[in-house]
């Protein structure tokens, strides 16, 4: 049987020692003792900052936005419960519908950002990390350049397009003049702001994805494709039978950040377009800024935020439903 066709194989389960002497505790996966035991609790001190870390700055924000969003409250006076009056009320906040509207993809503008910040960005970076995964000569060197942006602070970032898409002095305009073409006001056009604000998240997340998907194709292992080179299968199919499959778990962790990352999207927002033009780029994670930080309304922004939480983990749960969770082929 050839080497793509190994990947649909179950592996056996090798049979039971009738010599085995380990304890019944042990084999029943109960906690180890002896080694294994300091080895975990040295495992448990070397997380413990990181776990204390999220309880205080995630866990306990998270608490406390749950019961602030069925209260109103606006930082000077003390919290008042209301109840569904926060979610009630943003069933008719027209500007906030829209950008729910537009996260769950139902109209154009966030189906073009979605699918421009998600799949295509998976998409250029597994073509990257392919590229790169090869014997490329500096590849090294392209590896820092496109990894660069991730580590960059995107309000540096964000500034520097802003002066790219000047529609005066910007760098975009003066190259297309070279060729005899108008550029538009990129960011103050309804048509093009939002196109303008997915090439800047492309363009900054694409690194990560890279990444993620280089490390993975690094793990591989190189005996299926020696085996599949001895019986033939192109290049074009070891990709598609081997090389696919082995990258199922990456493949669902990058759609999964993609997508957390597309959802709060704000940093390059406020400084770019600041929602606009005519609320064109509005997302929810703006909303809940200006609701929270220009209208001081904690509860009616808690309440925002609740309901981005709940529309990111059931798209967590269905994508993961979808792809059949993170396991690969063993």
């Amino acid at each position: 049987m050839g080497a793509v066709s190994v990947l649909k194989a179950r592996p056996a389960r090798p049979p039971s020692l009738p010599g085995n002497t380990r304890p019944a505790k042990q084999r029943a996966g109960r906690t180890p003792t002896g080694p294994g035991r300091r080895r975990q609790r040295a495992g448990m001190l070397m997380v413990a900052p990181a776990l204390l870390h999220a309880a205080l700055w995630i866990g306990l924000p998270v608490v406390a936005s749950v019961f602030l969003a069925f209260t109103k409250y606006d930082v000077l006076t003390p919290p008042q419960f209301v109840g569904l009056d926060n979610f009630k009320e943003m069933l008719d906040d027209a500007v906030f519908r829209k950008s729910i509207v537009n996260t769950v993809k139902s109209i154009v503008n966030t189906v073009i950002y979605t699918f421009f910040t998600v799949p295509f960005g998976m998409m250029l970076g597994l073509l990257l990390a392919l590229a790169l995964h090869t014997g490329l000569k500096a590849r090294g060197i392209f590896r820092t350049a496109i990894f660069l942006p991730q580590v960059t602070a995107t309000v540096a970032i964000a500034l520097v397009w802003l002066w790219i898409y000047n529609p005066n002095n910007g760098l975009l305009n003066a190259l297309l003049s070279f060729v005899g073409i108008d550029g538009p006001a990129w960011l103050s056009s309804t048509t093009w702001a939002l196109p303008s604000v997915i090439l800047v998240g492309v363009w900054q997340g694409i690194g990560m994805k890279m990444l993620i998907y280089l490390a993975a194709l690094q793990s591989l292992p190189r005996e299926l494709y020696e085996a599949a080179s001895v019986d033939g299968a192109s290049k074009a199919r070891q990709f598609f039978s081997i090389t696919l499959p082995l990258l199922k778990p990456a493949t669902f962790f990058v759609l999964i950040t993609s997508m957390i990352t597309a959802f709060q999207a704000f940093d390059q927002i406020y400084i770019l377009t600041e929602g606009g033009p005519a609320n064109s780029t509005t997302m929810m994670t703006y909303e809940i800024y200006k609701s929270a930080f220009r209208e001081f309304r904690v509860g009616y922004a808690s309440a925002q935020s609740l309901v981005l939480f709940v529309l990111l983990m059931g798209f967590t749960l269905v994508n993961r439903r979808i792809m059949g969770g993170t396991r690969g082929h063993n």
